[in-house]
């Protein structure tokens, strides 16, 4: 029993050893670090993560595996700062909150959260809606395939701000819906919505510092905080470890945010040159969503999409973040890759690498923007980069990204954590 006993845990041994390590093969490789992608590399990754990287081809010991990705484009999984994933546009869009219940939208993320995955995007930054929080839950335990997700959970507004849930409906719907939904209008209110959402086990705060697009409001640029309510967000999300994205589209409202302390300004439309300069000095982040503006822009041309109130904020808001980005981008703002997917179809996140090309950023700088730069938003240090001890995410695109940004789209492989979900 003995003899038999040592060679079963010898057998299982071995086999655990070599199913655990993984030779990558790259035609190229874009580490993240570089500004050049490198030939003819070997990728070796052991349980989840990168155990070392060889220059030359290399296929490891019997028992290894072995992913053969020479006529691809390697490069870290690819991250998007500002999707949410509970819900994706729709002709039905604002009817269908009062027809759904919350189950029927939390059982079309799980198909969402897939699709992104599979566009190569292992990690995003969900920036609003509670569902967030249990698909996050969901995908970490195992239970269904998708991105990494840092939540923010519900986002704290003001009383008919851009993220007041009860905002356009009649007066026999319209409530008051308080701290506890993310709706303030005091300080002490701010404070206790930032607590509320600790208690929720949110991963950041989000902010609608001004109007925005697609709420059924009139405005969607003027601020919507003042000053005591935005210190006290503030300062209450950094007593909780907490980063903050601030959506903000009006000039006013974004130098407010900036000054108060957020970590990132999500879309920074109208920014005028007094809120890049903030932008610099703070080294605030600007996540701009090209592809959003781009996208309700072309939806409130079809007839009833959009209630009256967005469409014209639709054709007067979304046109313009290209041109706002490629003045900040020029000036020497930081830049987060983010594309508010779910105002658009989700999986086509792609995009955006097109946008921020076309406005002048050069595509190794727009891929950096969605993998280290994007991994110093989040404040992740284990991912963005493909370097020994980093998590094992791993993407391939066929072609080559730096002579065709349209390539992008073509993503062939997709490891996150070390386990292929795409191949």
């Amino acid at each position: 029993m003995s003899n038999l006993f040592l060679l079963v845990i010898c057998f299982f041994t071995s086999v655990g050893v070599h199913a655990q390590i993984t030779f990558i093969n790259c035609g190229k490789l874009i580490d993240g670090k570089g500004n050049v992608a490198l030939s003819e590399m070997t990728i070796i990754v052991e349980a989840n993560k990168i155990k070392t990287i060889k220059e030359g081809y290399f296929t490891g010991p019997a028992g290894t595996t072995f992913i053969d990705l020479k006529k691809y484009t390697v490069m870290p999984g690819l991250i998007d700062c500002h999707v949410h994933l509970s819900d994706e546009t729709s002709k039905n869009k604002y009817s269908e909150q009062f027809v759904l219940n919350q189950e029927d939208f939390a059982y079309r993320s799980v198909g969402y959260a897939e699709r992104t995955l599979m566009a190569g995007f292992t990690t995003v930054r969900d920036l609003g809606g509670t569902i967030a929080l249990s698909l996050r839950n969901a995908i970490n335990a195992g239970y269904i395939k998708g991105p990494r997700i840092i939540a923010a959970g519900k986002s704290i507004a003001t009383t008919g701000g851009h993220a007041d849930p009860s905002n356009g409906v009649n007066r026999e719907l319209t409530k008051d819906p308080g701290a506890k939904e993310g709706v303030i209008n005091s300080p002490e209110e701010a404070r206790k919505a930032v607590r509320q959402r600790y208690k929720e086990n949110s991963d950041l705060i989000k902010i609608t510092a001004t109007g925005g697009v697609l709420s059924n409001a009139k405005d969607g640029a003027g601020a919507q905080f003042t000053e005591d309510e935005l210190n006290a967000i503030i300062n209450t999300a950094k007593d909780y470890g907490y980063k903050i994205a601030a959506h903000a589209h009006g000039a006013v409202g974004i130098k407010r945010a900036i000054k108060a302390g957020v970590t990132s300004i999500e879309h920074g439309t109208f920014m005028d040159d007094e809120g890049i300069a903030l932008m610099k000095k703070h080294g605030t982040y600007l996540v701009a969503t090209i592809t959003a503006g781009k996208s309700v822009a072309d939806s409130a041309l079809i007839p009833g999409y959009y209630p009256p109130f967005v469409v014209k904020k639709a054709l007067e808001t979304g046109p313009r973040i290209q041109a706002t980005f490629a003045k900040a981008y020029k000036a020497g703002v930081k830049i987060a890759f983010g594309t508010d997917a779910g105002v658009f179809v989700h999986g086509k996140n792609y995009k955006e690498f097109e946008y921020m090309v076309e406005a002048g950023m050069p595509p190794m700088v727009a891929i950096k923007s969605a993998t280290v730069e994007a991994a110093k938003l989040l404040g992740i240090t284990d991912i963005g980069i493909i370097e020994p001890g980093k998590l094992a995410d791993i993407v391939a695109i066929d072609g080559d990204p730096i002579k065709d940004i349209r390539k992008m789209k073509e993503i062939r492989f997709v490891m996150k954590e070390g386990i292929v979900y795409k191949q």
